[in-house]
């Protein structure tokens, strides 16, 4: 982009018609200026999906320096104030129209086809994670296969197509198990545990020749925990902390970093499985690795994020590199940032559904008041009954302190 810069002579100066020495030297410059002023062009990053975790990059983009383009599925989304297109990521010539402004392409989520992300990079577009490291979030009987492979530690699973198959590996594992849909499940959907084969018929019913469903051993866990890395395209790696978080109805309802109570070795296997996973599957951006600690000391990998992720919320306010800023960096190819915490703790949490009467913002007045340390995030979201519509984080010494204040500030939304 070049400056603006205009270079006026008063008429004394001016040359003659066939351009004289001082209009030549005037015109001259003019060049020197434009050169000297012009500014580098900004790195354009393209992300499909206009929700919060996109509407959360803005911020950092402009920090780092970066242009953020965002293609979102509807008007008035989360990340409209960066939305530069609307569209159906599940069609090819949307995306291709919106890529052709950026430099790399990232996600809100994981959804976008196979068909498309493999489309994109035969036509030479940085897509970052790319479509093979990806399909082992969207897919979690691929992940599965994979991380056998690899071999990560997880829970017991297996495909099963019909209600025979699945009864088989009840009969197996004390008489139950958690049936998952392979794709599309979040936030509790598209999981059941099941102790009869015929919980899940409908499910089975629903799928088309060569479909399986994903089972898997309920595991006897006393916590979940959430592992963070970030991967450059190069292989840079950098790790957070483990972190403890508390599901409610299976969403995610708070996060403690570091997690509490968190021996040496599990720190030290919670980070060794992070950063094998996104060696092994060739992950590019932030990966967040949800994990069970179960009653018989194991650590075991339950699901796969390969973006920004509720779990890492808190280091917005609580790490040195916050987590949305990290995952411009890595997929931006730049030097990734430290990640240690700010604070001896860090709580994080949700605010889930939004006020029954009023706006979001009519509670931002008393909460801050109260809560004056309590840093509030929104989401430029209407309320409805367990929406994840915002955040609280507060970081402190004293880590029930700063789990009163973070639950007190939230309450402030219901």
């Amino acid at each position: 982009m070049r400056s603006q810069v205009t270079t006026a002579l008063p008429d004394s100066e001016r040359g003659t018609a066939s351009g004289g020495t001082r209009e030549r030297r005037a015109r001259r410059c003019a060049r020197m200026v434009r050169t000297k002023w012009r500014r580098p062009m900004a790195l354009r990053v393209g992300v499909i999906g206009g929700g919060q975790l996109a509407r959360m990059m803005i911020a950092p983009a402009v920090e780092l320096g970066l242009e953020l383009r965002v293609l979102a599925e509807d008007e008035g989304m989360s990340a409209q104030l960066a939305a530069t297109a609307v569209g159906d990521y599940h069609d090819l010539e949307v995306v291709r129209a919106f890529v052709r402004d950026v430099d790399v392409v990232t996600f809100d989520h994981e959804h976008v086809p196979q068909e498309v992300l493999r489309a994109l990079v035969a036509d030479g577009v940085a897509v970052h994670p790319g479509p093979d490291a990806l399909q082992f979030a969207q897919d979690k009987l691929l992940m599965r296969a994979r991380l056998e492979e690899l071999g990560v530690p997880q829970p017991d699973w297996a495909p099963v197509r019909d209600s025979s198959e699945l009864q088989a590996f009840l009969d197996e594992h004390d008489g139950q198990g958690v049936v998952k849909t392979p794709r599309g499940g979040y936030d509790g959907k598209g999981v059941r545990v099941v102790r009869e084969a015929g919980e899940a018929q409908d499910w089975f019913d629903g799928l088309a020749d060569g479909e399986a469903l994903l089972v898997e051993e309920l595991v006897g866990f006393v916590r979940e925990l959430a592992q963070q890395v970030a991967r450059r395209p190069g292989g840079q790696i950098v790790a957070y902390p483990v972190v403890e978080t508390v599901q409610r109805g299976g969403v995610c309802a708070e996060v403690i970093a570091p997690a509490p109570h968190a021996a040496e070795r599990l720190v030290r296997v919670a980070e060794e499985i992070g950063r094998s996973i996104a060696e092994g599957l060739g992950v590019t951006g932030m990966l967040a690795v949800e994990l069970f600690e179960t009653d018989d000391e194991r650590i075991l990998v339950n699901e796969l994020a390969m973006r920004p992720h509720n779990s890492g919320h808190w280091s917005q306010d609580g790490a040195v590199t916050g987590q949305f800023e990290q995952h411009l960096r890595a997929v931006a190819d730049l030097p990734l940032g430290d990640t240690a915490p700010q604070a001896a703790w860090s709580v994080m949490v949700n605010i889930l559904g939004g006020p029954q009467t009023g706006t979001l913002g009519d509670r931002f007045a008393g909460a801050m008041s109260e809560h004056p340390s309590a840093k509030i995030h929104t989401y430029g979201k209407s309320p409805r009954p367990g929406r994840k519509v915002g955040h609280v984080n507060v970081t402190g010494d004293d880590l029930d302190d700063a789990v009163y204040v973070a639950r007190a500030a939230a309450a402030h939304f219901d």
